[in-house]
């Protein structure tokens, strides 16, 4: 439950946000747990008067939730921390986010923020091809899963849940030598997306599935502690997103809000995004060891204002190809 003391309340209804003001922020996020306490610990250390609320579950369930949050006019987080720009443009879109034109994007590609400064990207993630290296060999092309030796064999995170793979859903569908066809060959071979991108990791690493439609950082991370699995970036490209943060417009916290976007902005929230086995997107942090060059990879993008606008279509067209 969101504390908000009288004190508090005077102090910001006189001066500006004071440090030493106890407060507390609700997150929703679709980090990993234990990515997400690790995020919160950190902002936490150099903020130690902001006490910070969260809540995890894949993109679409927290959208679900903020859906019915919606409807009753109760709406909880001050602050979202999610895998893609589709919801988020859709709640722009609805007036449910505030701007934040301050934010430090100076360093940042333009790319890697909202032109209207609502949400603002924390890393890249790109999903491509994970195998597991005793019973798989490795592809070259998204195309290159769609034979009968891998029936029932991939493992895909449904984007009717998972953030990255609806951002997935739309890269692909959008890219005219792959789109819905892909989809459509791998319900042929009767793969039944579901879940996120955990469930999928744990199949192909247990030899469950001998291949997955996974993101990088799962991946490589896994293989870096031991897992047979390693990660594949195809040759007709990979889509990707930048976990984007944002404020929610109705907050009652909105200074604090605003530090916590800075401390993902700022250099040592971009080296926490390293020191997580992500890649960081401010210019001047390192990767982290072993990950493939954003350089070297096809970066499947799209019209973004577009997909928002037919998402639902998309959705419920991917819903039919797999039965609901």
């Amino acid at each position: 439950m969101r504390v908000s003391t009288i004190a508090l309340a005077a102090a910001l209804a006189v001066a500006p946000f004071a440090a030493s003001a106890q407060t507390t922020l609700t997150l929703y996020t679709s980090q990993p747990p234990e990515i997400a306490q690790q995020t919160v610990d950190a902002f936490q250390a150099e903020h130690p008067d902001i006490e910070i609320d969260w809540i995890r579950n894949g993109t679409s369930a927290l959208m679900n939730v903020l859906r019915a949050e919606i409807e009753a006019g109760e709406l909880k987080p001050d602050v979202l921390l999610v895998a893609d720009v589709i919801n988020l443009g859709q709640l722009k879109a609805e007036g449910h986010l505030m701007a934040y034109p301050e934010a430090p994007v100076e360093p940042y590609d333009p790319a890697t923020y909202d032109k209207d400064m609502t949400f603002f990207g924390t890393k890249a993630i790109t999903t491509g091809i994970a195998y597991n290296t005793e019973n798989a060999e490795p592809v070259e092309s998204w195309a290159d899963l769609l034979v009968e030796e891998n029936r029932g064999q991939i493992a895909v995170p449904s984007p009717l849940y998972s953030g990255a793979a609806l951002n997935h859903l739309h890269a692909l569908i959008n890219n005219e030598d792959i789109g819905w066809s892909f989809y459509e060959g791998l319900e042929q071979l009767d793969i039944v997306p579901e879940g996120g991108n955990g469930p999928a990791l744990k199949a192909v690493a247990s030899g469950m599935a001998k291949y997955g439609i996974i993101v990088d950082a799962n991946v490589l991370t896994a293989k870096a502690q031991g897992s047979p699995i390693d990660y594949i970036a195809p040759a007709d490209g990979v889509s990707f997103i930048t976990e984007p943060v944002a404020i929610m417009a109705n907050t009652d916290q909105p200074e604090a809000a605003k530090l916590f976007v800075d401390f993902l902005l700022s250099k040592e929230g971009q080296e926490l995004v390293a020191e997580q086995n992500y890649l960081p997107i401010h210019p001047d942090v390192a990767p982290p060891e072993g990950f493939p060059a954003i350089s070297g990879m096809k970066l499947l993008g799209y019209d973004a204002d577009a997909a928002v606008k037919d998402n639902e279509e998309v959705r419920a067209r991917f819903a039919d190809i797999f039965g609901g």
